[in-house]
Formats: C-alpha cells, structure tokens, sequence
C-alpha cells in the first residue's frame, strides 16, 4: 500500500530515526521533513500526505496548532502526533483539534507503524499508554479548565510572547495591527488570570506550549 508521510520534529536525530522506519516499509515514503510547525503546515499544504507525524512541541508553531492548520488546509490529511507528552490535557486538546492518532516517543516503533497503518485507512490509533490515559480520564470526568476556552489565536500568542516575540513582531508575522496581538494577549491573559509575561511564560513551559 502507498503511503505519503510527512515528519516534522525539531531534533534531527528523530526525523532521521523516522524516515528510517518509513523507509523500510514497502510503498511508504517520506514526502517532507519539518523541524518546526509552521514549516510543517507549509509542506503538508504543498504535498498533501496521507499521514503527518507531528511531535508536540514544535517551535514556532506547536503542534496542536500545527495539527489544527494542517487539518483545516489539507483534510485528507491524517495527523499522528509522536511525543513525549503523556498528558490528559494535551491528548484531549489535539484530538479536538483533529489528530487521530497518538504514540509516546517512549513506546516500540511497531507503535508508529500500526498507527500509520491505521490512520491511512481512516482509523483512529492510541498506543496502550496513550488509551490508558485516555481511559482514565474519561472515567474522572474531568470539568472543563481555563484553558479549554482559549481561541487558536489565544494560544498562539500564548507560544510566541513565551518564545520572546514582541508585539509588533507578532503583528507582522499574522499581518494584523498591533493593538490586535495586545487585544489576544490581554483576552488570554485574563481567562488564565495571569498578571505578567513572566506568568504567561510558565505557564507555556508547563502546558508543554514550548520547551523550558
């Protein structure tokens, strides 16, 4: 079976590790390599894989927003996000943003193979890891946190301002006016109840929005 995959990780070593496991299955191949999120999103855009493996924490674009551009620009692009990130509140929040499957960095590579495999045919693929914490989620029935009601905007700011972007530097990258960036900045700011960029920082450090 053909398959079309795209790899974005922002360390070498695991494309190189990736695009070796692709490689040795007969009729995938590696159409585009990413070390970050935006780049990731360009490609996928460009050359419309089957599967994009995603690692979550992607620099300049993570990869949950990363995954939501993906999926909205090229749909028949199934995204597998590949991380290190064993967490609740990550897996639920790329899963609304349209990945449908989830492998841990820590877990064999048949892992990453059975979930290409899988989403190439339309179907969802959790590691056992990944399905336990699922599971165990479900069944606390967590409430929904601050977090859940940021925009796509307001997270993104989020990553950027943590990252050292300025306003203005933000203003030109989305081509809006800076009074835009500040108004996303305050909106999500406030919904955190965050009262400095020192705050905003941490708080992108331990949501796993950037790499500390």
């Amino acid at each position: 079976m053909s398959i079309k995959i795209l790899i974005a990780d922002d360390h070498a070593i695991v494309r190189r590790g990736l695009q070796a496991l692709v490689q040795a299955q007969s009729g995938w191949e590696v159409c585009g390599g990413a070390d970050n999120g935006q780049t990731a999103v360009e490609l996928a855009v460009e050359q419309r894989p089957d599967v994009a493996i995603l690692d979550f924490s992607l620099p300049v674009l993570n990869g949950l927003e990363a995954t939501r551009q993906i999926r909205l620009a090229s749909p028949e692009t199934e995204v597998l996000v590949y991380t290190m990130h064993n967490n609740e509140a990550v897996i639920r929040d790329v899963l609304k943003a349209g990945a449908r499957g989830y492998v841990l960095k820590t877990e064999d590579d048949d892992e990453v193979v059975s979930a290409v495999r899988a989403l190439s045919r339309k179907k969802p693929y959790f590691s056992p890891q990944v399905a336990e914490t699922l599971l165990d989620d479900f069944l606390s029935c967590g409430k929904v946190t601050a977090s859940d009601t940021l925009s796509p905007r307001e997270r993104e700011v989020i990553q950027l301002v943590a990252e050292g972007q300025t306003n203005k530097a933000i203003a030109d990258r989305w081509a809006v006016s800076i009074k835009t960036v500040e108004t996303h900045r305050t909106a999500a700011m406030r919904k955190l109840n965050l009262r400095s960029g020192v705050e905003l920082a941490l708080y992108a450090v331990r949501n796993k929005l950037i790499e500390p």
